[in-house]
């Protein structure tokens, strides 16, 4: 009997039942609303509008929210600072882009063009090379059977295609939505860095008391997971795409600088991003020459190098440990779930979730050291590891 009640103590006794309780109600509710979906469509389509410029917001406000406490530190006032980061930053972006537009959109146009032909002369290369090679013998074989077995796939690509778009109605309704995510971001982000804090100490005083501790805890070391990951990503690709564009240069690669930026973009998704962003550079250095691939290669391998030692270690640092497998499989699944936004704010979400689960397990040791711990030996809950 002691033991009996000493368990139901350790599992929560009666709160047990009462969060069974709560959960089974959610999964009515959720049942409930799975029939009557279509009842809150127009709550469904406010918050798919707001989704987007609240997300750009949020990468916003921990890119500039270290800068703006820095002015407030040398005795700026908060609103100016914020409102002179906002302007210099607008205008440095629109200087950027009336200088770089033209060229950038030449090179688009010009890649867009050829690139069939790049893959055009790549694939008649390769069938050359195949055909004059130890291969040559299996040659035809090969062939006849990739076309019995792969013929269909442009119409198999083309399907996919109209599948992937058929949740876009119009192109009038997507216009619409990128227009008011790029109106709606700014005002989002100064209120973020204006009264960002303010925000959360007012959302812990609507918890009872008793939780205020544990929540805040928890939002900081979310806020440090997630702020340290968006800016060290950030910044780590501005690094990649900046040498990718001097090194393009140098060895003379065409399209630089639609090369160099397609890499930045990638390289915020971690692993996953520099293979894809290495590929149409492959192929137009394979096309160009033999010893483009070579300089390729080498420009390829002292961006990583200098990536891996030396800008990453310093930008990134130490705050979020999380093994590259782990990340691979994230990115995987967050991809399957929900496409490109999942691939980009997988790992986010993963360090929210690991925050969470590392918080949980603390309390759960705290309490088998509560009630076993004399008996069958403590676990060892430190400070460093719930924070």
């Amino acid at each position: 009997m002691k033991q009996s009640t000493r368990f139901m103590k350790f599992i929560g006794g009666l709160n047990l039942f009462y969060t069974l309780a709560l959960l089974i109600l959610i999964g009515i509710t959720i049942f409930i609303y799975s029939k009557i979906s279509f009842i809150f469509h127009p709550i469904i389509v406010i918050f798919s509008t707001i989704t987007a410029p609240i997300i750009l917001a949020f990468i916003a406000y921990y890119l500039l929210n270290p800068i703006v406490d820095l002015l407030e530190r040398i005795r700026i006032k908060r609103i100016w600072g914020i409102v002179i980061i906002i302007l210099g930053i607008s205008g440095l972006l629109t200087g950027v882009i009336l200088l770089t537009a033209p060229a950038i959109e030449s090179q688009i146009k010009e890649l867009v063009k050829n690139f069939p032909l790049y893959l055009s002369q790549l694939g008649n290369e390769i069938t050359s090379w195949l055909q004059n090679s130890f291969l040559g013998p299996y040659y035809d074989e090969g062939y006849n059977w990739v076309i019995t077995n792969f013929s269909d796939i442009p119409g198999m690509i083309g399907t996919y295609l109209a599948d992937a778009f058929q949740g876009v109605r119009n192109v009038a309704s997507t216009i619409t939505n990128v227009f008011v995510s790029i109106i709606t971001f700014p005002f989002i982000l100064f209120f973020l860095l204006k009264d960002g804090e303010r925000f959360k100490e007012f959302s812990l005083k609507l918890l009872p008391p008793k939780f205020r501790e544990d929540t805040n805890q928890i939002l900081k070391n979310m806020d440090t997971q997630v702020g340290s990951y968006i800016q060290g990503q950030i910044i780590v690709a501005t690094c990649i795409g900046i040498l990718l564009f001097i090194g393009y240069l140098i060895i003379g690669l065409d399209y630089a600088i639609t090369l160099a930026i397609v890499a930045a973009v990638t390289s915020v998704i971690p692993y996953l991003g520099p293979t894809i962003a290495i590929i149409p550079a492959v192929i137009i250095a394979i096309v160009d020459s033999p010893f483009m691939i070579l300089k390729l290669a080498i420009v390829w391998i002292a961006v990583q190098f200098l990536e891996g030692n030396f800008i990453s270690p310093n930008v990134m640092g130490r705050t979020m440990q999380i093994h590259p497998l782990t990340i691979i499989i994230v990115l995987l699944i967050a991809g399957n779930l929900f496409g490109i936004v999942g691939v980009v704010l997988g790992i986010p979400g993963y360090a929210i979730l690991k925050v969470l689960v590392a918080y949980f397990y603390d309390k759960f040791r705290s309490r088998y050291n509560k009630y076993y711990g004399e008996e069958y030996g403590a676990y060892q809950v430190s400070k460093d590891e719930r924070n």
